[in-house]
């Protein structure tokens, strides 16, 4: 059987372009038919092995939608800026092509977030998410008035700015920026994260993986709400909605070119200065 590579870039970067120039006529070399599709439409990944991304974490993102529905393992070259989904940086492109030649590269699995929308009318609006899901004020409203929740049980009521959902994936992302904690990938929780609240309790909340995370727009809130998920699938959320948030049922497979831990990763990415450090092998 054939083996077919979809490859997603960042049309606009001509960086991103010039590197998926080269890895289709690389693959193309080793025998590997090459499916290019910048729009990532539904069905570009039928028959894939791999997602191939070439661009920031906004490009890995949506290619993250057709790659979860075919359960399609998505590799990354950063071509972005911070690139905390990407595995590999530019320089590395030449390697990245042979290691997708061999197939020689491991596959850990990332949870999702399963989002569900409840209107006051009773009608259901569902979405997922890897980062997060965001619940943002709307246009003529000065902020959100909500109340949260943790499986049936009302924590607190407050106004704020929004209200950030994620996974632990995510929780280097928005919900880092909205002050929350970093957590490791491979910690299975969900975090709940208010942004800019109005409110005595409104510190980062980290639950089971088993729990639900609940937000409910309170009926006389100035304007619908509106969630985004990963920022760029939007539910609306009118006055009076119930917002519910759980595990996912299905991942987002990753693919890994090393087993460096992810503490390096956070080290490189946001440029830490750290000293003074002699890892064990170095002290004597």
């Amino acid at each position: 059987m054939s083996r077919r590579v979809l490859l997603v870039t960042h049309e606009g970067r001509p960086a991103a372009v010039r590197a998926a120039d080269h890895v289709s006529e690389h693959l193309h070399q080793a025998g590997i038919e090459t499916v290019r599709d910048a729009a990532i439409t539904a069905t570009a990944a039928d028959h894939a092995e791999l997602v191939v991304v070439l661009g920031g974490d906004g490009t890995i993102l949506r290619a993250a939608e057709v790659a979860r529905a075919h359960h399609v393992p998505m590799l990354g070259v950063n071509l972005g800026h911070v690139g905390f989904l990407a595995e590999a940086e530019p320089e590395a492109l030449p390697d990245v092509v042979a290691r997708v030649v061999a197939r020689d590269y491991a596959v850990e699995e990332r949870m999702t977030l399963d989002v569900t929308v409840t209107a006051p009318d009773g009608s259901v609006s569902r979405g997922w998410a890897l980062n997060e899901a965001a619940v943002e004020k709307g246009p003529r409203a000065r902020m959100v008035e909500a109340t949260i929740g943790v499986d049936g049980r009302g924590l607190s009521t407050f106004g704020c700015d929004g209200i950030v959902l994620a996974t632990p994936t995510g929780s280097t992302a928005y919900a880092f920026s909205a002050g929350g904690p970093v957590v490791w990938p491979d910690v299975e929780a969900l975090l709940l994260v208010p942004v800019a609240a109005h409110a005595l309790f409104t510190r980062p909340l980290v639950v089971d993986p088993r729990s639900v995370l609940e937000v409910e727009v309170l009926p006389y809130a100035e304007d619908q709400a509106t969630v985004w998920c990963d920022g760029h699938r939007v539910l609306d959320a009118p006055p009076g909605s119930r917002i519910a948030v759980r595990r996912g049922a299905e991942p987002v497979r990753l693919a890994r070119l090393t087993a460096a831990p992810f503490s390096g990763r956070l080290v490189a990415k946001f440029h830490l200065p750290v000293q003074g450090w002699r890892s064990r092998r170095e002290q004597p």
